[in-house]
């Protein structure tokens, strides 16, 4: 495959911009980049990152959210956000010729006006949100183990708030929440496929360089995991769930590579040692792991959905597969490498892929890694590669978390 050249250009006031242009294709992506989430908040803060990215759709000093709608429908931008516990990312995919215009508006809609109206407005969605999610057994679960596994650290601290949290939280502390965290040091501006990069420079300057603030602080400790048992009692579920979670590692570590390939070996949702063993026989609804990389620290999760009266068996056959990482044959191995190589170049072949995984690279490892050589080290791994991994990562404290019927 033919590599393109990466770009990177800070402006004074400490805003990044990266870019990888590609001039055989159609179309471009764009991208804000926030180092902010979840496990920034302070305790009266909660849920006011996700509920912040919902306001930036809000309205600006030049534009009503319906006006923000409008523009973006009439360039055919196909523009989305999401919010995770350390980063919040605002995108847009668009045709080359409307490059301009996009990066213009989403510039601008990263100086939100946090209208007191939209914020009450937007407030009852959010609420109504939470309680939708609430009401989704896998989400309960998750949400729920994640904050007793990581207890008293912050990646623990729940992305949507709660609705005491998100109720009390007034306009003026997402105000003072926003210039804290969303400083020119602390975003970076992503852009991949068919676009002008001197403009886009030029036009960063002229939309961005007035801004000001350094980066935002953030621990970053790693969580020292324990063994542990809880169980989470829903009313109206027909099935149960079980979780696993253990320490894993970060992403800074450089043993992510291996130990995400060891997730797909154990857990992918076809062809894995948890498929065949669980999901093949119809033990389970559903199964399978993954290693979830956080900044600083990390965490591999093993899970299922079953009838409740299989919980025991399951839970066993699960902490089994888990606890033998190192019972998979070579062509299990390449069976591996060859998937997840797949999904890495499927994915980066478009400019959002790429956009978006020079914006995450970026803010966790100020480093830019081109394909060709994310699928070369993931074809390197070794059956000692692993090894080494789960020697710094032994795998063999386990939390379990379950989900059982009120």
């Amino acid at each position: 495959m033919s590599e393109k050249v990466f770009k990177v250009h800070t402006l004074s006031n400490g805003l990044t911009l990266l870019g990888e242009v590609t001039s055989a294709v159609k179309s471009a992506a764009i991208g804000f980049f926030v180092r902010t989430g979840a496990r920034d908040e302070l305790p009266h803060e909660g849920g006011v990152s996700h509920f912040l990215e919902h306001m930036l759709f809000k309205g600006t000093q030049k534009r009503s959210s319906m006006e923000i709608t409008y523009e973006l429908g009439n360039i055919g931008a196909q523009a989305n956000a999401y919010t995770t516990e350390e980063n919040t990312v605002y995108y847009a995919a668009i045709l080359s010729e409307y490059f301009p215009q996009m990066q213009e508006l989403l510039c601008d809609m990263l100086r939100p006006l946090l209208d007191p109206t939209e914020f009450g407005t937007e407030k009852k969605v959010i609420l109504e949100e939470i309680a939708l999610y609430e009401d989704r057994p896998h989400f309960y679960l998750f949400e729920h183990a994640l904050t007793d596994f990581f207890s008293g650290h912050s990646v623990g601290n729940s992305v949507l708030g709660s609705i005491a949290s998100v109720g009390a939280l007034t306009r003026d502390q997402m105000k003072a929440y926003f210039d804290r965290r969303y400083t020119p040091g602390s975003l970076v501006l992503s852009a991949c496929g068919n676009f002008d990069w001197d403009r886009f420079v030029s036009s960063a300057e002229q939309y961005c360089g007035s801004w000001s603030g350094a980066a935002a602080p953030r621990e970053t400790l790693r969580y020292k995991a324990k063994e542990m048992y809880r169980e989470y009692r829903k009313k109206d579920i027909k099935q149960v769930h079980v979780a696993l979670f253990t320490d894993a590692a970060c992403a800074q570590d450089e043993e992510r590579y291996p130990l995400t390939l060891l997730s797909m070996i154990l857990g992918d949702g076809t062809g894995s040692r948890i498929y065949w063993e669980l999901v093949d026989p119809g033990l389970v609804e559903s199964a399978g792991a993954e290693c979830d990389e956080h900044d600083g620290t990390g965490v591999f999760i093993a899970s299922a959905s079953m009838e409740p009266e299989r919980i025991d068996e399951v839970s066993e056959k699960l902490r089994a597969i888990v606890s033998t990482p190192l019972n998979f044959s070579e062509a299990d191995l390449e069976r591996a490498k060859t998937k997840l190589a797949s999904r890495v170049v499927l994915g980066g072949e478009l400019p959002m892929g790429r956009m978006m995984a020079l914006g995450i690279e970026w803010q966790y490892r100020r480093t830019l890694t081109p394909l060709s050589e994310v699928v070369s080290r993931i074809n390197a791994i070794t059956r000692e590669d692993i090894q080494r991994a789960l020697d710094r990562f032994p795998m063999d404290q386990w939390a379990e978390f379950r989900l059982l019927p009120a």
